[in-house]
């Protein structure tokens, strides 16, 4: 008589349906896919995230997420009226919640929403709010990603620290890509992407003026130079390209999503700790990547495919939004001609030609 197969366990989320309370950065987010990918490799039948308007675009260039779900508040703002009209449009169609930031208000939604299981780090008082409250060890989870990760598995799991970081990956639209080419008049000559911007502040910001040279030294080797933010960053986009050739300021002129094509067609990228480090690597483009207040242990770019340019002074990292000391000499002494070596290191089997063009 045959033996009988053996009955396969079923994943720990096997048919559920999940609720993500995203985070309000545009790296976070990012960083937020690899909870994304661990909820589905888990059997997550369903997932939708709680986010922003401005985070569409990156929530729908992942393939794990099954829907976004706007939440028409402010950042900063309270907006109860608006979390309230939400949880009611949610009721009944989540199993399970998992609240990404520590605030109080961002518990309300899925608690409102009667979700019956509602996870998150113990943090402003949201007792009651949470029906599993998870404390955060810091020393474990030294890492933002790490402790998104660790909310969407069991708790011991979590508590051990020593699991899996499944790292980003955006999809690419090839035919949005050609069309920006156009639009902005974008050359052959391979590209080089600079981020001088960083919401944060400018304790985490490279000097302009070392940006700007830069510039001039890759476009002397035969590159492009695109320099990609938001709108607050035009001002530094025009003082980096003035006077070069070969030079686009796209700042503030292009949309988020558009910063995914255009960093994906990138030969290499040179970028503060920002949120478009995270798309970049999420894209997997070379990165350099420079860090003067923050720590690359902390928020590292999530990729294998990364240098970091971070001198570990003693007076670093300070996570301050402008620099104690008044010198951002963790800054400033990361000097031109390493990252430029770094590049042209990095790009060595590639290596063209300027004379050629």
């Amino acid at each position: 008589m045959a033996e009988a197969a053996p009955v396969m366990a079923q994943p720990r989320l096997a048919g559920q349906r999940l609720l993500v309370v995203g985070p309000s950065w545009v790296g976070d987010m990012v960083m937020a896919q690899g909870l994304f990918k661990a909820l589905k490799q888990q059997g997550a039948t369903a997932l939708a995230v709680v986010a922003p308007a401005w985070s569409r675009p990156i929530l729908e260039r992942m393939d794990e997420v099954d829907e976004v779900v706007e939440l028409a508040v402010g950042h900063g703002v309270f907006g109860f009226s608006a979390r309230r009209r939400l949880a009611r449009s949610l009721k009944g169609r989540f199993d399970h919640a998992i609240v990404l930031p520590r605030s109080w208000k961002s518990a309300l939604v899925p608690f409102l929403a009667r979700i019956p299981r509602r996870t998150g780090f113990t943090g402003e008082h949201r007792f009651g709010l949470l029906s599993e409250r998870r404390e955060l060890q810091r020393d474990v989870l030294d890492q933002t990603v790490k402790r998104f990760v660790s909310l969407g598995l069991p708790a011991d799991a979590a508590a051990a620290g020593d699991f899996e970081i499944p790292q980003p990956q955006l999809r690419q639209d090839a035919i949005n890509l050609a069309r920006l080419h156009d639009e902005h008049r974008l050359g052959v000559r391979p590209a080089i992407g600079l981020m001088p911007g960083a919401e944060y502040g400018p304790a985490k910001q490279w000097p302009l003026a070392y940006f700007h040279r830069l510039a001039g030294e890759l476009i002397a080797q035969g590159f492009e130079v695109r320099v990609l933010g938001g709108p607050k960053d035009h001002g530094a986009g025009e003082e980096i390209v003035t006077g070069l050739e070969h030079a686009h300021n796209l700042c503030g002129a292009t949309r988020l999503e558009d910063a995914v094509d255009l960093l994906g067609d990138c030969r290499q990228v040179v970028t503060n700790d920002s949120g478009l480090m995270h798309v970049a690597a999420a894209v997997g483009t070379r990165i350099q990547a420079i860090y003067g207040s923050s720590s690359p242990a902390y928020t590292p770019p999530l990729t294998d495919n990364a240098r970091i340019h971070y001198l570990a002074l003693s007076c670093s990292p300070c996570f301050e939004r402008h620099c104690p000391l008044g010198h951002t000499n963790c800054l400033k002494q990361i000097t031109v001609d390493s990252v430029l070596e770094a590049i042209l290191t990095d790009e060595a089997p590639n290596r063209i030609d300027a004379s050629n063009e």
